[in-house]
């Protein structure tokens, strides 16, 4: 597999045969509603959006994840897999497949399969998504503010999982991005071989009173102290954004 970071919540993943553009935000400014006066975000590195592309996948409805700016330019013959919210904004904007999973949920794209998890609930009615996706013997597991499904301590091993390695905290609110220990409950759930942070902010300007209050905590050293600790050999990985990391199978030993 192929997985490479495009800053943000958006990737560009090759599994086997088949691109799949997760959570995209690629084209001009991302705000929440008219309210850049408290979070705005631009881009310094352009990125055109990827010509080769079998899905676009959108965890959340959120502009972060369900980017509509950004979704206008693509291709409307592409299949989009979301959370209900983001599936019906995906529907109002005319892509011809739209797929809405509840978690559990499974959608089987030529050899890959997707099935949804409980990820982040935003609200009492507002369940968005994670994913688990299986294609031949491979495996990845994706959810972008570490609120993880307690149903995948049920699963198979994977390979890789992307989720926010440290936690990020607002004054009041708490944790906006659930990592830190909740990432080492969730390498013991699914022993993957690779951790791989998401959601950092790259080279990107932030403005806004939002950008200043955001403290994280930790790094990544002694969080890997701890995961080694656990008796786990999982890998926790610092992306570099727009250079693809390649994930070979593990080898087993005889």
């Amino acid at each position: 597999m192929r997985l490479t970071w495009l800053e943000s919540n958006t990737w560009l993943w090759q599994l086997g045969a088949t691109g799949i553009l997760v959570d995209p935000w690629l084209v001009g400014r991302l705000t929440f509603g008219n309210t850049p006066w408290l979070f705005a975000a631009e881009r310094t590195t352009p990125c055109n959006i990827p010509s080769d592309i079998d899905l676009i996948l959108l965890s959340q409805g959120l502009p972060d994840h369900c980017h509509v700016p950004t979704l206008r330019q693509c291709d409307r013959r592409i299949p989009v897999i979301g959370s209900a919210s983001a599936a019906k904004i995906a529907q109002e904007l005319g892509f011809e497949t739209v797929i809405s999973l509840t978690p559990h949920a499974t959608y089987q794209w030529q050899d890959v399969t997707i099935q949804a998890t409980a990820g982040a609930a935003l609200g009492p009615t507002q369940q968005e998504n994670g994913y688990l996706l299986r294609w031949g013997d491979r495996a990845l597991y994706y959810e972008p503010h570490g609120c993880h499904d307690p149903w995948l301590k049920t699963c198979d091993p994977v390979d890789v999982v992307i989720t926010p390695l440290l936690k990020v905290r607002l004054p009041l609110l708490g944790a906006i991005l659930k990592g830190g220990e909740t990432a080492v409950e969730l390498a013991r759930w699914l022993h993957p071989q690779q951790m791989i942070s998401t959601a950092a902010n790259g080279s990107l300007k932030l403005y806004g009173l939002l950008p200043s209050l955001l403290a994280v905590e930790g790094s990544l050293a002694p969080l890997q102290q701890q995961v080694a600790a656990a008796g786990l050999r999982t890998q926790l990985v610092e992306p570099v954004a727009y250079s693809p990391l390649d994930i070979l199978p593990t080898v087993v030993e005889a």
